[in-house]
């Protein structure tokens, strides 16, 4: 389900990940269906490593994967970009990836569309020229996002574990 133009999209706040935002992702992300394309629920040191890198990117690059907060205050997942990381052997390394996770209490209520136009928002600002998601093509929910983004298919491909992925892109110049 999509915001429609019937219903405002929900308030969202981003803010750079803490320490203590690694267990709130550990907690959120338990749930396999959330995990469903990602490989499963990851233990506390995955989150732990990660948001500590997300505060590096924010310290170096004034972007990062912020953690994501619905309008009350509560960690709801993470929005943002990052590099692609090079020590992958496949993917659009050199690139800024643009991605969300949600827990799945906030799925179809709007706020993974209004956390990524806030990110669109941001990396703009910061003089990101154009940016990817990498999507599992079987993950619905986040083709129909991207799409809604208004960011273009420029790729399909199978990933090193075999399945089918998409990549989309979006040139933020001249918006």
């Amino acid at each position: 389900m999509t915001t429609s133009p019937t219903r405002p999209l929900p308030a969202v706040q981003l803010r750079v990940p803490t320490d203590e935002d690694a267990h709130a992702w550990h907690a959120v992300f338990a749930d396999p269906d959330v995990m469903e394309f990602l490989g499963g629920p990851a233990e506390l040191s995955a989150y732990e490593e990660l948001s500590a890198r997300q505060r590096m990117h924010d310290a170096q690059l004034g972007y990062c994967l912020w953690t994501l907060l619905d309008g009350e205050g509560a960690v709801i997942g993470f929005t943002g970009a990052q590099p692609w990381p090079a020590e992958k052997s496949w993917g659009p390394v050199g690139e800024i990836e643009i991605g969300w996770r949600l827990g799945r209490a906030a799925w179809g209520r709007g706020y993974a569309y209004a956390a990524a136009l806030a990110t669109l928002d941001r990396v703009r600002a910061a003089g990101v020229p154009h940016v990817v998601a990498m999507i599992d093509a079987r993950n619905a929910r986040s083709v129909a996002v991207a799409e809604r983004l208004g960011m273009d298919l420029s790729a399909e491909f199978t990933t090193p574990g075999g399945n089918p992925g998409r990549r989309y892109a979006l040139s933020l110049r001249g918006e």
